[in-house]
């Protein structure tokens, strides 16, 4: 669910619940890093950074970020170096303990599993991150918004403390890239063997199913089959892509993945978009999933990271019934879908987006591109235009392009301010099927928690706890 959103807090509640508590894995960098900086009310990721294993490297952290007290009323955020290929040291050490820190949080005081979400596009932060969070114990790794051919291997060395390259999507080059990670080399070693995460790959086709299974090394224990009324990013249409008079992806039943193609796999699976009540629960069952993976219910409850304000904003829009959650085809710099929220106040107002200054500082969906042999560049097509072309895009390729990563820190309370005073705006995503939302606003009027949340999708399902 965007960054933060499903924060340390909702996995934790979600868990102890007796369900699969997920963590967003992405900008975790970011948001520790400025959750210090905001004088870390509570003292929670100082609790965490306690118990890190290697501690002159959390302390490292420590020193860098945290301020007593917070930030004074209009002091930018610090900034932090950018994702590539070859990181700095101190990049890698806030990665790891980021990581670390949200994932022990979510698990800390109970048993319950603990899983943490990534996406394949920020493939140059997953090394890192994914080793952050197994220092912390993490249960499953959930990843998306590509092909995770190599992470299950990933996961595998990574336990073993090894040194694991991930090959880099460069399109059009003419060598082999890849960025590596060292983990003895940024800890110091003397580590013992760490536990070995299930892997669950979100897909929208069954051929992907059937391709991940094929070998060994590529395989996962299992699968998320996630459609388009999913919020966040959604797989393209396929075929030729078409758009509706609204702009917005036409998908039709091509784009319905063969959930019994699926199940003859013969590893379990979970489906995902519009399964939000207990009936739905009901029919994933009935056709063999072992559950459904559910985002908006638990968005808008009171343990998610969403920004108190956006959520009452959310709820009467819902009550009122003027909520529109468009499917952007081009909001996203990765070319996925983007489902966003209509909301005033934020970037999905068009006025609001052209007068934000276009800038790219915190560089999650930059990706690399050959700017000589054995050379990666670095591109978003959300950055200034002149500077996208100049380094190879298009100025089409750029139109109607939102900078997610500012727009979705800003979600959760963390918006950068701009020395000249601009502050960042938020960008909302939730899924389309919000017939859950509406059953627990009539119960929990006030709000609910994801407790709430949890009991009502289990209070006419068929589901059995599993392992």
């Amino acid at each position: 669910m965007g960054v933060a959103v499903s924060s340390w807090q909702l996995a934790r509640a979600v868990s102890k619940a007796g369900q699969l508590g997920v963590v967003s894995g992405t900008a975790l960098d970011t948001v520790i890093a400025r959750r210090l900086q905001d004088g870390d009310a509570g003292g929670h990721v100082r609790r965490a950074l306690a118990h890190f294993p290697v501690p002159a490297l959390a302390d490292r952290v420590l020193r860098r970020y945290f301020r007593a007290g917070g930030r004074r009323s209009g002091i930018p955020y610090l900034p932090i170096a950018k994702v590539s290929q070859h990181p700095l040291v101190k990049s890698l050490e806030l990665s790891v303990v980021a990581n670390f820190v949200e994932v022990w949080l979510a698990k800390e005081g109970h048993e319950g599993l603990v899983g943490i979400n990534f996406l394949e596009k920020v493939q140059l932060a997953t090394p890192s991150a994914a080793y952050g969070a197994m220092l912390a114990g993490v249960d499953y790794v959930l990843m998306g918004a590509g092909i995770p051919a190599e992470i299950p291997a990933l996961l595998t060395g990574l336990a073993r403390h090894e040194t694991r390259a991930l090959d880099l999507h460069v399109e059009n080059s003419t060598t082999r890239y890849s960025v590596e990670f060292d983990p003895e080399a940024l800890t110091g070693g003397g580590l013992p063997p760490l536990h070995r995460p299930r892997f669950l790959a979100i897909i929208a086709a069954h051929v992907l199913a059937v391709y991940l299974t094929r070998e060994e090394s590529t395989r996962p224990d299992g699968f998320i089959i996630e459609g388009p009324r999913a919020g966040g990013h959604n797989a393209p249409p396929r075929g030729r892509g078409s758009l509706d008079d609204d702009g917005q992806p036409v998908y039709g039943p091509r784009d319905d993945a063969d959930l019994a193609k699926v199940a003859a796999v013969g590893l379990p699976f979970w489906v995902a978009g519009g399964y939000g009540t207990p009936e739905r629960v009901n029919e994933a069952l009935a056709i063999g999933a072992a559950g459904v993976q559910v985002g908006t219910l638990f968005a808008l409850a009171a343990e998610s990271g969403l920004d108190d304000t956006l959520r009452e904003q959310l709820l009467r829009q819902i009550d009122s019934q003027e909520l529109e959650i468009r499917t952007d085809p081009l909001a996203s710099s990765t070319g996925f879908p983007f489902k966003v929220a209509t909301l005033p106040g934020t970037l999905s107002d068009a006025t609001l987006y052209e007068e934000r200054p276009r800038l790219c500082d915190l560089g999650y969906l930059r990706v690399p591109y050959e700017r000589s042999p054995g050379v990666l560049g670095y591109r978003c097509p959300a950055e200034p235009v002149a500077t996208f072309v100049r380094k190879g895009g298009s100025s089409a390729e750029a139109a109607g392009r939102k900078c997610l990563c500012n727009a979705l820190t800003a979600n959760v309370g963390l918006s950068q301010t701009r020395r000249d005073g601009y502050e960042e705006l938020p960008l909302v995503t939730l899924g389309t099927d919000l017939d859950g939302v509406t059953a627990l606003r009539a119960a929990y009027p006030q709000g609910w928690s994801a407790t709430e949340a949890v009991a009502y999708l289990e209070s006419k399902s068929r589901w059995q706890p599993t392992d």
